[in-house]
């Protein structure tokens, strides 16, 4: 899932050599702390918040197919 996450914030950002992703595995829960530069800050968030909801949506949507549960932070 870390893979998945490292691929769609690559896409998205404009320096895709500072993406970082860290994964703290707790049981069936997965937590997923996403880093990218400053200036790509607002790209991954996007407006009012709808690509982060997005890149949330479609990692809860890889988690269940391991049945985990993800939580997706962007720091």
């Amino acid at each position: 899932m870390k893979q998945i996450l490292i691929d769609i914030a690559k896409a998205i950002v404009d320096k895709p050599d500072e993406v970082a992703v860290t994964e703290k595995v707790s049981g069936s829960t997965v937590l997923l702390e996403l880093s990218v530069a400053k200036s790509d800050m607002g790209k991954v968030i996007g407006r009012g918040g709808k690509i982060a909801k997005s890149i949330r949506t479609v990692m809860k949507a890889a988690a269940v197919r391991e049945n985990k549960r993800v939580i997706v932070e962007i720091v």
